[in-house]
C-alpha cells in the first residue's frame, strides 16, 4: 500500500455562506495528509474571487499551505471530474445537503452524479465547521472483497494522520448465509452455531488483514471487530449512525448499471441517507 494514499486533494468551491468552513476543512486535511489542494471554481476567474481565498486561507500560511486555484466555466459535474482528471486528484472532497425539517443529511444530484462517476476517492462533509471537530471514532467496512485490505489499511492511515483513537471493522454478513430454517430449539440452535463459526471465520479473515498492516498505524489505536449480519450498505451505515461514528469508511462501488440504480443496494442506501461523514475509497 502506497503510504502516502493523497497526493492531492481537490473541492468545488462556489462563493456561499459556507465556503469558509469547507476551506477550513479542506486545508486542514490538505495539512494532516501533506497534500497539494486543489480549489475548483465553476466560473470565470476575478482578481476578488482571488482575493476572498487568500484572505481566508491566509491561517494557513504557518502551516506551509501548498495550493492551487483553478477556475473553468461550464457544468458543474462536468467541471469537477474533468479537473480531477487533469490534476490528478486522490481525493475529492464534496458536501452534502440537509433534509429540510430533518436533521439527515443526503448526497445532492451534483454531488451523487460525482460520486458515481469520480475515479479518485470522494469524502462526503456533512457539517463542515471552521472550527475542528475531532475524528475519535472510524467505522470500515470489512466484507470480503479483494479491495477491502487496501480499503481498510487506508483507514488505519487515515486514522493515525487525524489522530483518532478507535476503529471498528464492520464485517456485514449476507442472511443467506445461514441455511437454517428456524421453526423449533433444535434448528434454532443450529443456526446459533452456524452463526458463531460464521463470526469466527470473518473475524480470522479481518484480524489477517490487520497482521499486514504497518505497525505505526495499529499501535495506541482501539480496534473492535463487528459482525453483523444484514442489508450491505444499510447495516454499516446504521451501525455507524448509533455508534456516533466521526466518519465510514468504504470501499467504491463497482461500476455501477440501471438496474444497480433501481434497485439500490451497498454505497446507495449510505448516499441516501448519511449517517456521518463517509470516505468512499477508489
Amino acid at each position: 500500500m502506497a503510504l502516502k494514499p493523497f497526493k492531492s486533494i481537490g473541492i468545488g468551491i462556489a462563493y456561499s455562506p459556507n465556503l469558509k468552513a469547507n476551506l477550513f476543512e479542506a486545508a486542514r486535511l490538505s495539512v494532516f495528509f501533506s497534500s497539494k489542494l486543489f480549489l475548483i471554481h465553476v466560473g470565470e476567474a476575478s482578481e476578488d474571487k482571488i482575493n476572498v481565498l487568500s484572505v481566508i486561507l491566509k491561517s494557513f500560511e504557518k502551516d506551509n499551505l501548498d495550493y492551487e486555484v483553478v477556475f473553468k466555466p461550464g457544468e458543474p459535474v462536468d467541471v469537477i471530474l474533468s479537473t480531477s482528471e487533469e490534476k490528478k486528484i486522490d481525493l475529492l472532497i464534496l458536501g452534502a445537503v440537509q433534509r429540510e425539517r430533518f436533521l439527515k443529511y443526503y448526497v445532492g444530484s451534483i454531488a451523487r452524479k460525482i460520486t458515481r462517476q469520480a475515479k479518485c476517492s470522494i469524502l462526503l462533509l456533512i457539517k463542515p465547521s471552521v472550527e475542528r471537530n475531532p475524528c475519535q471514532h472510524i467505522v470500515v467496512n470489512g466484507l470480503k472483497d479483494p479491495r477491502t485490505e487496501q480499503t481498510i489499511t487506508s483507514a488505519f492511515y487515515v486514522a493515525n494522520k487525524l489522530k483518532a483513537e478507535k476503529i471498528t471493522i464492520v464485517e456485514e454478513i449476507k442472511r443467506d448465509e445461514i441455511s437454517v430454517k428456524v421453526d423449533d430449539d433444535k434448528s434454532l440452535r443450529r443456526a446459533t452455531i452456524m452463526k458463531e463459526r460464521i463470526k469466527l471465520r470473518e473475524n480470522s479473515r479481518i484480524k489477517e488483514i490487520i497482521s499486514h498492516i504497518p505497525e505505526e498505524y495499529t499501535k495506541n489505536k482501539i480496534i473492535k471487530l463487528q459482525p453483523i449480519f444484514g442489508k450491505q450498505g444499510y447495516s454499516i451505515g446504521h451501525y455507524a449512525q448509533i455508534t456516533r461514528a466521526d466518519l465510514l469508511v468504504m470501499n467504491a462501488p463497482r461500476k455501477m448499471t440501471f438496474w444497480d440504480r433501481l434497485f439500490p443496494h451497498d454505497i446507495e442506501h449510505i448516499l441516501t441517507e448519511l449517517p456521518t461523514d463517509v470516505l468512499i475509497l477508489q
